[in-house]
C-alpha cells in the first residue's frame, strides 16, 4: 500500500538532550549548549515546538473518520480509511485485481466543461486524461449530488460496465485525497451493485507504485 512519507517522529533519543537540560535547570545548574548559553525561556520554547511537531504529525497521519452521508463540498481532502459495505484497496491489491481481470475499473474525475462564454470560433482542447488501462470514466458522477440526468448516466454506465451483473466487482478511483471515488463508490452501493472496492490512491499512486496508465476519453454524457 503506498504510504505517505512525512519526518520521522522525535522518539527518546531525539528528546533526551532536551530532558536532560531541564534535569539541570531544575539542579540550579546552567546547561552547556554548543555556541550558546540556553536559558529557562529557551528551554521552554524549546520543549514547546517539539511538542507542536509531534502533535502536527499525529494529526496529520489520523484520517477523517466515515461520514454517513455523502461528501458535498472540499473534495480534494484527506479521506476516511474505510467506507460500509465496500472493501478498500491498496495499489498491490488494485493491481493484482487488474491484472486477474476481475473487476470493471471506473474512473470518476471531473472533467472541465467548455467555460459557456468561449467564442465557437476558438477550438476548446480538454486535458488529457491518463488513468488505469481498460477503466471507464464516467467524470463528474462523484459529486455529493448528482442530477437525474447525471444519475442516469452514472448508473447505465456501471450496468454497462458490469453487463448488467450487479455481482461483478466494481472498483471506484480519482486521485489521492479525492472524495469524489469515496461519494461514486457509496452511490453505487446504495443503488444495488453489491461488489464495490474503493481505491482511494486513484491514478496517481497507481503511477508512483510503478503501473501503466493510458490516454482515456470520457463515456459520452448527456447534454
Amino acid at each position: 500500500m503506498i504510504v505517505r512519507t512525512e519526518a520521522p517522529p522525535l522518539g527518546p533519543r531525539a528528546s533526551r538532550p532536551l530532558l536532560a537540560l531541564a534535569r539541570q535547570e531544575r539542579a540550579g545548574g546552567t546547561p552547556a549548549v554548543p555556541g550558546r548559553r540556553l536559558d529557562s525561556l529557551g528551554l521552554g520554547l524549546a520543549v514547546a515546538q517539539l511538542l507542536a511537531m509531534v502533535c502536527a504529525g499525529s494529526a496529520r497521519a489520523e484520517p477523517p473518520p466515515e461520514p454517513r452521508e455523502y461528501r458535498t463540498d472540499a473534495y480534494r481532502a484527506p479521506t476516511p480509511a474505510t467506507l460500509k459495505g465496500a472493501t478498500v484497496l491498496s495499489s498491490a491489491e488494485a493491481h493484482a485485481l487488474w491484472e486477474s481481470k476481475g473487476a470493471a475499473f471506473v474512473d470518476v474525475l471531473p472533467q472541465a466543461p467548455r467555460p459557456r462564454n468561449l467564442p465557437k470560433d476558438v477550438v476548446w482542447r480538454d486535458k488529457p486524461r491518463y488513468d488505469i488501462p481498460g477503466s471507464l470514466w464516467l467524470p463528474d458522477t462523484g459529486y455529493g449530488e448528482l442530477s437525474p440526468p447525471m444519475l442516469d448516466y452514472f448508473l447505465d454506465g456501471l450496468r454497462n460496465a458490469t453487463q448488467s451483473d450487479a455481482r461483478r466487482t466494481l472498483v471506484f478511483y480519482c486521485q489521492h485525497d479525492c472524495w469524489m471515488s469515496w461519494n461514486a463508490a457509496k452511490r453505487a452501493l446504495a443503488s444495488g451493485f453489491s461488489k464495490v472496492d474503493w481505491y482511494p490512491d486513484g491514478a496517481d499512486g497507481w503511477a508512483q507504485a510503478g503501473y501503466p496508465l493510458e490516454e482515456r476519453a470520457p463515456a459520452p454524457r448527456p447534454q
